[in-house]
């Protein structure tokens, strides 16, 4: 059975409890973050801790994490559950005041940690030579994306909606231009020129893209940020989507419309092992 962390604590899942009066269960009202794990190792564990941090102070949750505690409770997960490749799941709430109110209370909760670990092959998978078919929907997130908050309910039902109309994953798509995906970051390929969103409050500032634009740039790639529209993706070359979970994965069909050659480029190929040789090299 799976041991999962919650509050200083190493449980079976079916043993882990919390409040019926936690706010993240009531309003929402945490944060979280995914770090991936191949061979054992963690991937840009550095770069998950320091957002973790930022989400955490712009909701205004006191919580006193320890980089290397943290690093240590990930590392004893991925043991206690012989994880090879997979994903550790990590989740701070504001906590439980007592009762429900809308207004959290001025004298700081103790907040709610939670990890657990999930296995999922990410290295070798079907879609790095199939691709992605995405199709675009309008964006109705509030306006914090920048914030890794738990709040994921109308991206859960965007990819519901690609999956009734047969598609894999939706991009969202705001005043006529593409936000970023359901959980992951939007990309296109224009005569060599890597085109994506620059960072704002109105996409996730994801730690996958920072490092891919890293290795673009090693790569010697050009890359423009800027937003781009629906018609932009359906004439690239090629297109792709990052996340901390999928890497680098070509996208190929948009709306039921081939993007470029209709299979994976060679753009997001490169960047892939790139990707993977850098981030391998530096895992913990």
């Amino acid at each position: 059975m799976r041991i999962v962390y919650l509050n200083g604590e190493y449980l079976p899942e079916n043993e882990a409890r919390i409040s019926i009066f936690d706010r993240g269960f009531l309003f929402a009202d945490g944060v979280y973050e995914v770090t991936t794990v191949v061979d054992g190792k963690l991937i840009a564990f550095e770069g998950h801790f320091q957002r973790l941090n930022r989400s955490l102070a712009e909701l205004q949750i006191e919580a006193e994490i320890d980089r290397d505690e943290l690093l240590e409770i990930h590392r004893e997960l991925i043991t206690r559950n012989d994880l090879d490749q997979g994903m550790i799941y990590l989740q701070i709430t504001r906590g439980n005041p007592g009762d429900r109110d809308f207004a959290f209370p001025t004298e700081p909760t103790e907040p709610t940690m939670v990890l657990f670990t999930q296995e999922k092959t990410v290295i070798g998978t079907a879609i790095e030579d199939k691709g992605l078919s995405v199709i675009s929907i309008e964006d109705l997130r509030w306006g914090r994306r920048d914030i890794k908050t738990i709040q994921l309910l109308y991206p859960s039902l965007a990819k519901m909606e690609a999956k009734a109309r047969g598609a894999d994953d939706a991009w969202m798509v705001q005043d006529g231009e593409v936000t970023e995906g359901t959980a992951n970051n939007a990309y296109i390929v224009k005569d060599g020129t890597i085109i994506t969103r620059n960072l704002t409050n109105e996409i996730l500032h994801g730690i996958t893209r920072k490092s891919v634009l890293a290795c673009a740039k090693a790569l010697q790639m050009k890359v423009e940020e800027r937003p781009f529209t629906i018609e932009e993706v359906k004439a690239a070359d090629e297109a792709f989507a990052t996340s901390a979970s999928g890497f680098v994965n070509p996208v190929v069909e948009i709306d039921g419309e081939r993007i470029g050659s209709g299979k994976p480029g060679q753009v997001a190929a490169r960047l892939r092992d790139e990707y993977v040789r850098v981030n391998m090299k530096e895992a913990l």
